[in-house]
């Protein structure tokens, strides 16, 4: 800054021109002890007369600490240190052009309520080198040339329970691939298919789409089997594998219930279902 003959003081030309749209900006480590306890465009007899409003653009008086409205005036991010002091921040900033203001922001930059800071790999976007857990439906569409996905492997989400199995059993499709009962069946039952406890197997599925669930049973020396199927809480016959549906389980060994569920309608399903002995 300097100042001129009649003591008013006057911002330097030629640094990068601060105007544009709304952001709001944080810089710590600076003071206002010589700027903004001094300066109204004008020095006081005393020079200790308060800022108190714009920086206008034809008097270059600096005023409205709180919110200031930097247009049309050079004010480089020395300037606007000094301006908010210590660990102040503008509550309304705008800025067009080429401007320090964020030189000391690196990588993606997000905007929440005005305020610029470095966003975080992997929580609010993707990086390829960080792990990204999404909460949303993911799809991929490909094209009529191209796959949808490519993986060398994948991780599915095993249950592990040390129930028996009995009764009627609620297979939630969104929390597991695989349900595991560790304890041996105390009884024939029947598995009721859903989405959770809160959503819908018919929401959560579009016609035209299927989904596969695996069920592992133990079985001791009394041998229990799946003697029902449900959607929803609505009873389906499912097409077994080799055209027979299964009478009896097979003693000390684990049996494994295979579904591939596929939605053809509102609330209509078609059930593909096989058993396989394990021991």
């Amino acid at each position: 800054m300097s100042r001129n003959g009649s003591g008013t003081y006057t911002l330097p030309a030629g640094n990068p021109v601060v105007t544009g749209t709304t952001i709001a900006s944080t810089w710590a480590n600076n003071t206002l002890t010589d700027i903004a306890s001094a300066l109204t465009g004008s020095l006081a007899s005393d020079g200790q007369t308060a800022m108190t409003g714009n920086l206008d653009a034809n008097s270059n008086k600096i005023v409205n600490l709180a919110t200031p409205t930097l247009s049309t005036d050079a004010v480089t991010k020395a300037y606007a240190d000094a301006l908010v002091g210590g660990a102040g921040s503008f509550t309304s900033l705008t800025v067009t052009g080429t401007t320090t203001l964020a030189t000391s922001l690196t990588g993606v930059l997000k905007g929440t309520s005005g305020v610029v800071a470095v966003a975080t790999a992997g929580t609010e976007y993707v990086a390829p080198s960080t792990a990204t857990t999404f909460t949303a439906l993911q799809t991929f569409a490909g094209t009529s040339s191209n796959a949808n996905l490519k993986t060398s492997n994948i991780l599915e989400t095993v249950t592990v329970s040390a129930t028996a199995a009995t009764g009627t059993i609620a297979y939630n499709v969104t929390t597991q691939s695989v349900l595991y009962y560790t304890s041996n069946a105390s009884g024939n039952w029947t598995v009721n298919f859903r989405g959770s406890s809160g959503t819908s197997l018919n929401t959560l599925m579009a016609t035209g789409e299927s989904i596969s669930a695996t069920f592992l049973v133990t079985n001791g020396s009394t041998a229990y089997y799946n003697s029902a199927v449900q959607v929803d809480g609505n009873s389906v016959t499912p097409k077994w594998q080799g055209g027979t549906a299964p009478t009896a389980g097979n003693t000390s060994s684990i049996d494994v219930y295979t579904y591939v569920i596929i939605k053809t309608g509102s609330a209509t399903f078609t059930v593909l279902a096989s058993v396989t002995k394990f021991a």
